[in-house]
């Protein structure tokens, strides 16, 4: 990455923080942008580095939520059910992106087609959930048994491809199995936490030796950017969804994915 502009890094950054948290798949964004901007990184490992500024993002905005369920812990059988849900539902993931990765960074990760398709084929799908009459039984992340949380994890490994979006997946998923829109976005801001910093620990070790002190410079410009963008996503996101839902977030699903197969088959 010795020879890629900051400015690439800055806008890549900004696309990170903009999309993690919203169900359009962060990952096809970075992917697709840096493809069109000429932009290579060794194994991927920018697209995935620089989430750590998202990750930093989550945890400010929820400092004081995680630090009263810590306190809790103790006393509280509610707060330790929630921390036993998250470490379910995060299990599934870190168990096959552990075994798959080598194969999705290399494979799944190069193949722009496949994640404009899976783009279009996702927005399709979320469309769908979103215009269902679905009857939440849920609507509280800290009344979500450890059983469901579970099945929210094997959703999330549908992930594993990209364009789905890890977002999109678990908030899918736990929509279909019974959970309000906003409690379904916060499960999936919670379960972002260790997800994206086990995907950041792992990346990080298996590139450690093919970075070098220019990667570290565009990745700490990536880094700041996608803090910002998504400090702001996070803080906002919730109400946006429990007013307008995710129809918005599909539609430009499909406009991405459907502007990115016809921006590979004029410019390849």
């Amino acid at each position: 990455m010795a020879d890629q502009s900051i400015i690439s890094a800055l806008v890549l950054g900004l696309i990170e923080g903009l999309t993690e948290f919203i169900p359009v798949s962060s990952t096809a964004h970075v992917l697709l942008a840096g493809h069109f901007l000429g932009f290579k990184s060794p194994g991927n490992t920018f697209a995935v580095l620089i989430q750590l500024g998202a990750i930093l993002a989550i945890l400010l905005v929820y400092f004081q939520r995680l630090l009263s369920i810590a306190a809790a812990l103790p006393s509280s059988a509610k707060a330790r059910q929630f921390v036993l849900s998250i470490l379910l539902a995060f299990l599934p993931a870190a168990v096959i992106g552990a075994i798959a990765h080598d194969f999705i960074k290399s494979v799944l990760f190069e193949t722009p087609m496949l994640i404009c398709i899976v783009l279009i084929l996702g927005g399709i799908v979320l469309y769908a959930i979103d215009r269902l009459p679905l009857k939440p039984k849920y609507r509280d992340v800290m009344d979500y048994p450890p059983s469901l949380a579970l099945k929210i994890g094997l959703f999330q490994c549908l992930a594993m491809i990209p364009g789905t979006s890890r977002s999109g997946a678990t908030i899918a998923g736990a929509l279909l199995m019974g959970t309000d829109k906003r409690s379904a976005a916060e499960f999936s801001f919670f379960l972002a936490m260790p997800t994206m910093l086990g995907a950041f620990t792992l990346d990080l070790y298996k590139n450690r030796n093919a970075l070098n002190f220019d990667d570290v410079s565009l990745i700490a410009v990536g880094f700041v950017a996608a803090f910002v963008a998504a400090l702001v996503v996070v803080r906002s996101l919730l109400n946006f969804v429990s007013s307008r839902g995710f129809a918005p977030f599909a539609i430009w699903r499909i406009v991405v994915g459907a502007a990115g197969l016809i921006g590979l088959w004029l410019f390849g």
